[in-house]
C-alpha cells in the first residue's frame, strides 16, 4: 500500500499558462506540482505531461514541460483514449525471428525480458473534475494503480474539486498529499538524495 518510485510514472495534466489563473489557490497547486516534478527527477520516475487544446490554452509551466520525457497534446479531455496508455505501457519486445525451437537447447537465444512495468501511476492536475477525473478513470478501467495528488489538482472551484476526489476514491483511487508520494518514494532517511527531497517539501 505505499508508494514505491521503481514501480511509479508521474503524469501531469494540463497545468497550462491561460488555465493556471483561474484555478482556485493555483499558485499553491503549480508549486507542488513542481515539487512532484524535482522529486521525480531526483528519483528516476518517469515523468509525463498533457495538454489540452494547446493553441488555446498555452503550454504547461515550462518547469513541468522541461520536466517530461514527452508531452501529449490533446482535444478530448480524457488522455488515455489519445495515446498517453501506450506511453506508460510500452509494446512487448517483438519475438525473436526463426524457429528457434527446432534448435538445440544451448544454441536457442535467451527470451528477452519484458519491459519493467511501473503499473502505479501518481496523478496531478487540472481540472481536476474533467481532464484529471476522466484520464484517472480511464488509467483505472485500463488497471493501473492510480494515485491521486490532491494538493497538486486544483479546479476552478473548489466543490467541483473535492466532487472529484469523491468520486475517485469511489472509483478505487489513492488520495495522497505531495509530502506522502516524496517521503514513500524516498523510504528512508537514509535515502541518498534524502536531503535535496526534504528541501523540496520544507
Amino acid at each position: 500500500m505505499l508508494l514505491d518510485a521503481e514501480e511509479s510514472q508521474l503524469v501531469l495534466v494540463d497545468y497550462q499558462e491561460r488555465l493556471m489563473p483561474a484555478i482556485a489557490d493555483g499558485e499553491a497547486v503549480l508549486a507542488n506540482a513542481r515539487r512532484l516534478a524535482q522529486a521525480a527527477r531526483l528519483l528516476d520516475v518517469p515523468v509525463w505531461g498533457t495538454e489540452q487544446n494547446p493553441s488555446r490554452l498555452g503550454p504547461n509551466d515550462a518547469a513541468l514541460r522541461a520536466a517530461c520525457r514527452r508531452t501529449l497534446a490533446k482535444m478530448q479531455f480524457g488522455a488515455v483514449e489519445e495515446g498517453l496508455g501506450e506511453w506508460l505501457r510500452p509494446a512487448p519486445r517483438p519475438a525473436q525471428g526463426g524457429n528457434a525451437r527446432s534448435l538445440p537447447r544451448h544454441l536457442q537465444k535467451p527470451a528477452q525480458p519484458a519491459a519493467p512495468e511501473r503499473p502505479a501511476i501518481v496523478l496531478a492536475g487540472c481540472e481536476a473534475h474533467v481532464c484529471l477525473l476522466q484520464t484517472a478513470l480511464q488509467l483505472i478501467e485500463d488497471e493501473f494503480d492510480v494515485w491521486v495528488v490532491t494538493d497538486a489538482c486544483g479546479s476552478r472551484t473548489d466543490r467541483n474539486r473535492d466532487a472529484a476526489f469523491d468520486r475517485l476514491a469511489g472509483a478505487g483511487a489513492e488520495l495522497v498529499t505531495t509530502e506522502m508520494v516524496v517521503f514513500e518514494w524516498a523510504r528512508t532517511a537514509e535515502h541518498p538524495d534524502f536531503k535535496e527531497l526534504l528541501a523540496l517539501v520544507k
